[in-house]
């Protein structure tokens, strides 16, 4: 990695204007907050009159996208070389893209956004059942599949280009297959400048919400010692910022894999209790009814801009959501990447868009619909007056109406923190990891300049116009990044094109030695199948066979004038032939060791004997991964055939796509061409 600082993994294009905007938005504003409202509020109403179309339209081709992608055959490429597992147990994963991605978002509008529908609807009467039926419908829209797809279309293509094609995890990637090596220069460094920026006011505007609630449950819960006040929220942040930076030293599965637990325990625990003792009946009622709805009016709504009404509702309500997703989109798609390594495209889209839609469906009917029957059944109707002056309060004022309030609002507070704190140090890797060129293996100041970085930008957004500067912040750092997003989706369906012609081309049938497949060796081949040989006699095979025979290989190219190299590597036990030809040609061909449990069909009826507990063989490797065929057993000629015809594909697919590009990996500090090599290589 070139420009690098002493002691540092810094990729100074990308911190150095990165840091610089932060810094000017703090001194500015710092220097001047009523000016810096004024101009926030200014700059707010242009963006959401000018470009609500652009934003709406952006949301919908994201679903759209990432539903056909699922559905395509497409879907069952691994985010990974072929022969990669899973890094994370399905609700460690849930947990940690569940909590990242919006649980602030569910305690903040859990209550407050169906209320406030209710009160003040976009196109029903106040007040009345169409209203209530009305305010459900949006909270799901906002909330539901069309938030998801933001944040599953960059984590797809992250993922994708940099598990799959060992390319850096970063928003630059997703170019590739558009610029080339260009994502190296200038344009791949501007990139990543507007993912920081963006990212940074999202993560803001997730910490401004939180505060004001933590703030207002304080408050609630100790009145006459904790005012309502930016003073407040703005120690908040410095607790809790401080309470992130031991949690971002502390790493990945130290720090945020145990505190995304310990979140969605919290918030499980809590809406089950509300669940309980709340209209239950009429919960699941709800629900139902709700989820129904949102399904058959999903098209229309999407769609939607109001243009026949004049109002500033959607800029305030659906394109805020909207845009504050999509600058939070670089954050939460690079974080769900991190974790999502060796699932398949259509596992990564169904458990990003299915698990976490209908849980928040359910938690809004938990809270939401709890809300309006305490309204419209119970006579509650003063929650509307507290919610509407301030929205922060609303999850307290219904467990006001609850058993064991001050418990239950205590337990709230500590959820709200433990989210807090989720989404500023998994936010904070993020950044840090953009801003070193995809690099994880940063230095802990690095990490903690980001740290404190966010909390500072939250804390001067709130002095200069709280929720409103947020809310600016937040559509306006969208818009570049919207572009951004279309860009690299339509990348993304360019490569996968060219890997479908790939696997067309490289499909290979080898499983048995061919010289077994002679009708006279029928006994011998008995014997292959049923032999489960031992670690020394497979190695032995791969040094006494293989490498002689790649050499064998290896000379005949050389004459011909390919560059060759042939190697085996004592490390990980494996031989490797690789052939190049200038920037456009580039093989590689490997066996490895590999150790696999014997099955209990292969022990049974050896009670006498010390049955082996493994067997080995000799697996081939391309650059995109695993085959899944042993080679062990092949005779000499049958191995130098097996390399010609894998060769031979290989030259076949850069010849019939009619995308390919000569693309090359580039060189990076560590060793990704076993585990990472791209398809844009084979």
């Amino acid at each position: 990695m070139k420009n690098k600082l002493p002691r540092s993994t810094i990729l100074l294009p990308v911190f150095v204007p990165a840091a610089v905007i932060m810094l000017l938005l703090v001194i500015g504003t710092a220097v001047n907050p009523e000016a810096a409202g004024e101009l926030f509020s200014t700059v707010l109403n242009f963006t959401t009159n000018t470009f609500g179309w652009f934003y709406m339209l952006a949301v919908a081709l994201f679903l759209m996208f990432i539903i056909v992608l699922a559905f395509s055959p497409y879907g069952s490429i691994k985010l990974g070389p072929d022969h990669a597992e899973a890094e994370y147990k399905f609700l460690e994963w849930f947990a940690m893209l569940f909590s990242a991605g919006y649980g602030i978002a569910l305690l903040f509008f859990g209550v407050a956004e169906p209320v406030m529908h209710f009160a003040s609807p976009p196109l029903s009467d106040p007040q009345t059942i169409e209203a209530a039926k009305e305010a459900m419908q949006i909270a799901y829209f906002h909330w539901g599949f069309h938030i998801w797809a933001i944040y599953g279309v960059v984590g797809l293509s992250l993922a994708y280009f940099a598990f799959r094609h060992g390319l850096p995890l970063s928003i630059r990637s997703t170019l590739y297959p558009l610029i080339g090596d260009k994502i190296y220069g200038p344009i791949g460094h501007t990139v990543d400048v507007f993912a920081i920026v963006g990212t940074m006011f999202g993560i803001a505007t997730s910490l401004g919400l939180s505060v004001s609630q933590i703030n207002a449950g304080l408050n609630y819960l100790l009145p006459d010692l904790i005012p309502v006040n930016t003073t407040v929220q703005v120690i908040a942040i410095a607790l809790i910022t401080a309470a992130a930076l031991v949690s971002v030293l502390a790493g990945m599965d130290k720090g945020v894999k145990r505190l995304s637990i310990l979140n969605m325990v919290l918030a499980t625990a809590l809406m089950v209790f509300v669940f309980i003792v709340g209209p239950t009946i009429f919960i699941l009622n709800a629900f139902m009814e709700n989820t129904g709805s949102y399904l058959g009016n999903i098209v229309e709504r999407t769609f939607s801009l109001q243009a026949y009404e004049s109002s500033d509702w959607m800029g305030s309500w659906t394109l805020f959501i909207f845009a504050w997703t999509i600058a939070w989109a670089p954050f939460v798609g690079l974080f769900i990447a991190k974790i999502s390594r060796g699932r398949t495209i259509r596992e990564f889209v169904f458990g990003v868009m299915l698990v976490p839609t209908f849980f928040t469906f359910f938690w809004f009917s938990v809270f939401g619909d709890t809300a309006l029957h305490m309204i419209m059944v119970e006579g509650y109707t003063s929650l509307i007056g507290d919610v509407q002056d301030n929205q922060a309060i609303a999850l307290f004022k219904l467990l006001e109406n609850l058993p064991f309030t001050e418990f239950v609002s205590s337990l709230t507070i500590l959820l709200i923190i433990t989210f807090f704190v989720t989404s500023s140090d998994s936010g904070s890797l993020v950044i840090d990891s953009l801003a070193a060129g995809g690099r994880s293996d940063t230095p802990w100041w690095q990490r903690s300049f980001w740290v404190i970085t966010e909390g500072a930008v939250a804390s001067v957004l709130l002095l200069a116009g709280g929720l409103t500067a947020l809310q600016t912040a937040a559509i306006v750092s969208a818009l570049p990044f919207a572009i951004i997003i279309l860009i690299s989706m339509f990348g993304m369906w360019r490569a996968l094109r060219i890997e479908g012609h790939r696997n067309q081309s490289l499909a290979n049938d080898n499983r048995i030695p061919p010289h077994l497949l002679k009708p006279s060796a029928w006994r011998e081949r008995i014997d292959y199948m049923t032999d489960k040989p031992t670690r020394d006699k497979v190695l032995s095979y791969i040094k006494g066979v293989v490498m002689p025979s790649m050499v064998e290989v290896s000379e005949k190219f050389v004459e011909t004038g390919w560059t060759t190299h042939v190697n085996y590597d004592a490390v990980n036990n494996r031989a490797v032939l690789e052939l190049q030809r200038g920037d456009d040609v580039e093989f590689w061909y490997e066996v490895r060791l590999s150790e696999h449990d014997v099955p209990d069909y292969y022990t049974e009826g050896m009670a006498n004997e010390l049955p082996q507990e493994h067997h080995h063989r000799a697996e081939v490797y391309l650059r995109r991964g695993g085959q899944t065929y042993d080679l062990y057993g092949y005779e000499s000629e049958s191995v130098i055939n097996d390399i010609i015809d894998q060769f031979e594909k290989y030259l076949h697919f850069l010849n019939v796509s009619p995308d390919s590009l000569p693309w090359r990996m580039q060189e990076h500090d560590e060793d990704i061409t076993l585990e990472q090599g791209s398809v844009f290589d084979k």
